[in-house]
């Protein structure tokens, strides 16, 4: 009898303590499943935070101001700027004044090119026309001073004329256009010149010393004789 008893008792309060078991159960998957939840928000904050920090230290890193006092152009870049652009080479060189001398020489050089391709046009019609003893052509009186008339007596000289001066302004012609390949190649050259000097160390101790000195000639063994005296020049620079 006190066999089932006890068997009853200990049968009773385990039954009644599996809601509990289960209830701390539960309880403590909620506070297992709550600290993984806050490790990872901690986690995510964190990363966060050190996205936030490298971000910060990006900008806080800026790009260094180029010292133009101590910068020196490229030799090579300079050379190659000057061959795309006339004058780009000066303007990497920080030379601006050359500008108005490199493109005024091509201003120049075309307006001339340009100016005496059009004289020789005109003068090589007339002197087609002169040639041509045809009185409907005359496009040669244009060129005649007033009053002036051509005749058979002056013809060959007119002739002669004219066909000077078609040869004189093609060959004007040509060389405008060589001089503007010459200021174009010498702005090549000034650009890849004036960045290869740009370290060329320009002291600025110049001084000239001029001071007496006794030359040896060797001409007599005898050294009271054989020295002179003359001056010694020295030039710091």
């Amino acid at each position: 009898m006190s066999v089932k008893i006890t068997s009853f008792i200990i049968i009773s309060a385990a039954i009644f303590a599996m809601p509990f078991s289960a209830k701390a159960q539960n309880v403590k998957n909620r506070i297992v499943i709550s600290d993984t939840t806050n490790i990872k928000a901690t986690d995510a904050l964190t990363h966060k935070d050190s996205l936030t920090l490298v971000a910060n230290d990006t900008k806080k890193v800026k790009k260094p101001k180029r010292d133009w006092a101590t910068w020196r152009p490229e030799p090579k870049r300079a050379l190659w700027l000057a061959l795309v652009l006339p004058g780009a080479g000066q303007i990497y060189n920080r030379k601006f004044w050359k500008l108005p001398i490199i493109y005024g020489g091509i201003v120049g050089c075309v307006y001339a090119m340009k100016w005496n391709n059009q004289m020789y046009h005109d003068y090589s019609q007339a002197y087609m026309d002169i040639m041509d003893n045809d009185p409907n052509t005359a496009s040669y009186n244009q060129f005649m001073h007033l009053g002036a008339k051509i005749t058979n007596e002056n013809l060959a000289t007119y002739q002669n004329l004219f066909k000077n001066r078609k040869d004189r302004f093609r060959r004007w012609r040509d060389m405008s256009f060589f001089v503007l390949v010459g200021v174009y190649a010498l702005s090549v050259i000034d650009a890849y010149v004036d960045a290869s000097l740009s370290e060329f160390d320009i002291s600025n101790d110049l001084s000239l010393s001029v001071e007496p000195a006794i030359i040896n000639t060797d001409n007599n063994r005898n050294p009271l004789t054989s020295g002179g005296i003359g001056v010694h020049c020295s030039l710091n620079f």
